[in-house]
């Protein structure tokens, strides 16, 4: 239904309460019981089930762009499974499964490579706190439902994936297709060298090959609608904030407009270098959650 395609839901809300209304909106008031009507109702059995599904997705969302939270308490995730209370968070500068954007997360807890596990942490402590709700039938299918987790951000993570690399269907050679990159991205200015480089593209092209109607040009669409050409990493940021400090907040619009079509080269954007290396100074440049 278009609510439910724009993400608005409604509720049930029933009161023994009476309230005056209006129903014809013809000044003819009478009371009548309280209720607020709606089409969507969460049931119990499905609530650990979507958050978990939901949060899954997300945070294989976050790893195919590169975002690092920064704080992944537990009061920083949502039941929505949407991004909230994300201060210090950034975008990988270069591949590093121990990206840590955070200046305060000395020990690496949050680092990028490891949100997935803190994901499930998550997930165990909120079990934990719906645990004296729970009868026992639904301890145990809380706890099923909670293991089935990786799999399902691993079914997730592959698609993305398999879309940026332009795959249609299924084929049992897109994991190892998806693994050499994903183990060889932290030097992917020499991954041309690496001695398996010409077996892989060899295998990606025979792959390729084998998406039915499908074109190249169909194929260079698709992969440019999901593989960014900007992400708001923290040296863009610093230089808008420094100008903005001087009163100059032209970058700030820049971004602002760059960042609502990410996918789309913007001349101004590529002048200003966002689809670039990251410059030098900017490298180790690190946030904290006052920043």
């Amino acid at each position: 239904m278009a609510m439910a395609e724009l993400y608005f839901v409604l509720r049930v809300i029933v009161s023994d309460d009476d309230v005056w209304r209006d129903q014809f909106y013809n000044g003819n008031f009478m009371k009548e019981r309280g209720k607020i009507l709606n089409m969507y109702w969460v049931f119990q059995d499905d609530f650990l089930s979507v958050v978990v599904s939901e949060t899954a997705q997300l945070i294989a969302l976050w790893m195919s762009v590169g975002f690092a939270h920064g704080v992944c308490n537990t009061d920083n995730f949502s039941l929505l499974s949407i991004t909230i209370d994300y201060g210090p968070f950034g975008f990988m500068e270069a591949y590093n499964p121990d990206f840590v954007p955070n200046t305060s997360d000395d020990e690496k807890r949050y680092k990028i490579g490891n949100q997935v596990n803190v994901g499930m942490f998550n997930l165990h402590k909120l079990l934990q706190a719906l645990s004296p709700l729970l009868n026992p039938r639904q301890k145990q299918l809380a706890a099923q439902i909670l293991d089935h987790f990786p799999v399902l951000y691993y079914i997730r993570f592959r698609e993305l994936f398999k879309a940026k690399l332009g795959l249609l269907g299924e084929r049992e050679s897109d994991d190892d297709l998806i693994a050499f990159l994903l183990h060889h991205f932290w030097a992917l200015r020499k991954i041309s060298e690496h001695e398996l480089f010409p077996v892989w593209v060899s295998q990606y092209l025979l792959r390729l090959e084998s998406n039915t109607n499908d074109s190249d040009s169909k194929r260079r669409k698709r992969m440019a609608s999901v593989n960014p050409r900007y992400v708001l990493k923290n040296w863009m940021a610093e230089s808008a904030v420094q100008k903005a400090e001087m009163n100059d907040f032209s970058e700030v619009h820049l971004l602002q407009q760059v960042l609502q079509r990410p996918f789309q080269e913007h001349s101004a954007a590529e002048k200003a270098g966002y689809s670039s290396p990251t410059p030098s100074w900017a490298k180790d440049l690190r946030v904290s959650c006052s920043s």
